[in-house]
């Protein structure tokens, strides 16, 4: 019995090249697609899936966000992480929250077929570049693991140039509430402003593309 696979990612181009790389291998198969947050939920909530291979940059939810809704609504499904965005950026965010693995666009396919394997199985599929942040993360948080999803997701829009404005378009907020979490991050991170924020952001190599 093959492996049932739900694509969710707002890319047809991305969702078509999974779709053929799958359609190759005899134990897995993609048996549904959703192009943004709401239709990925609503394919979890109607039936079992064997994995979720979900993007970080889903339209309506934020991408650490979808993760955890997806555990709260289904413990053990598993869910392995594709994206664009750059692994020590978002990969150890991603494991946290509940994802199996997290794999680059720039994965080769038999990469990708064995991590969709692994993660399917409950095992966690992680690159050596992923180990070594991992490894490098055990000891004292630096300032922006401080900061929570949402926050690091504005943090990033914020040092990428976004004003307030277009950052509350994008996630459906308040310009209010993005001004407080912009005074949220400024604290915990202690600096003084935008500019800081930007020179911490090249300091730690956390400049990238941005994540949702």
């Amino acid at each position: 019995m093959r492996i049932e696979v739900l694509l969710a990612n707002e890319h047809p181009v991305v969702r078509a090249g999974l779709r053929a790389l799958v359609a190759c291998s005899e134990d897995l198969a993609v048996a549904g697609e959703a192009a943004d947050g709401r239709d990925t939920l609503d394919m979890v909530r109607v039936r079992d899936w064997g994995l979720v291979m979900l993007d970080l940059t889903m339209p309506g939810r934020s991408g650490l966000e979808l993760i955890k809704l997806i555990k709260a609504e289904r413990p053990r499904l598993p869910v392995l992480v594709f994206s664009a965005q750059r692994e020590e950026l978002y990969a150890l965010r991603a494991i946290r929250a509940g994802a199996l693995g997290y794999l680059s666009l720039r994965a080769d396919p038999d990469t990708v077929i064995c991590a969709m394997r692994r993660a399917a199985a409950g095992r966690i599929f992680v690159s050596p570049e992923v180990t070594e942040l991992l490894a490098s993360h055990s000891g004292d948080a630096l300032p922006h693991d401080r900061l929570t999803d949402r926050e690091y997701c504005i943090f990033s829009r914020i040092v990428h140039g976004a004003s307030l404005s277009d950052i509350a378009d994008e996630l459906s907020l308040s310009i209010k509430t993005v001004s407080t979490h912009k005074s949220h991050i400024l604290d915990k991170m202690t600096l003084a402003g935008q500019v800081e924020l930007v020179r911490y952001a090249i300091e730690h190599k956390l400049l990238g593309t941005v994540s949702e």
